[in-house]
């Protein structure tokens, strides 16, 4: 048995032995493909939900980075829907409410903690990026705009690899679950389009 461990570089920590439990620490993995199989398989997935999906995951990271707590970046998915859906129902567009909202995570996050301001600037800079290609998709003709969405999206799980990776701004879960959705859900909307054409 120790041998095998050796070999294999599974232990009993990782559930050697227990066929249910070797799968559990990929809970963030099942639970991002999981949400982008749904979106695909039902068709909720169009183009601007791709853009505001994209548009989101970054204003989760700022946020995370802004506040200096790795946690806040799941707490912030559903607090980003309600600042798309607040921002509708008061008239504005859902990119007026993610952007304004951006700048006040970038204010606060200054003046919070000057010690962590590279972090900070590289996530409010990603932001920015990503929040733009993702309305300029929605103001391309659909098949275009489709595309680049998808596009964003699936970039943006590279974002993704290198914050699971150096394990900063959020928690290695919240990256692995975003992981897998914005690839998923971005490559397959881009297959989407190709076919559809």
């Amino acid at each position: 048995m120790a041998a095998q461990q050796a070999a294999t570089g599974i232990g009993q920590a990782d559930g050697a032995g227990h066929p249910g439990h070797r799968w559990w620490h990929r809970w963030p993995t099942v639970l991002g493909l999981g949400v982008a199989a749904l979106l695909l398989a039902t068709g909720a997935a169009g183009r601007e939900t791709v853009a505001i999906g994209a548009s989101a995951a970054a204003w989760c990271y700022l946020a995370a980075a802004a506040l200096g707590r790795r946690w806040l970046g799941w707490v912030a998915i559903p607090v980003a829907s309600l600042v798309v859906v607040g921002s509708e129902l008061v008239g504005l567009p859902w990119w007026v409410g993610l952007g304004a909202t951006g700048l006040v995570l970038l204010v606060l996050g200054v003046l919070r903690s000057p010690v962590a301001r590279s972090l900070l600037l590289a996530q409010a800079a990603a932001f920015a990026v990503v929040a733009g290609l993702a309305v300029l998709a929605l103001a391309w003709d659909p098949w275009a705009g489709l595309v680049l969405a998808g596009l964003v999206l699936a970039s943006h799980a590279g974002w993704d690899v290198v914050h699971h990776r150096r394990d900063v701004v959020v928690s290695r879960s919240l990256a692995e679950a975003c992981l897998g959705f914005d690839l998923l859900l971005g490559l397959g909307l881009i297959a989407v389009a190709l076919l559809g054409r």
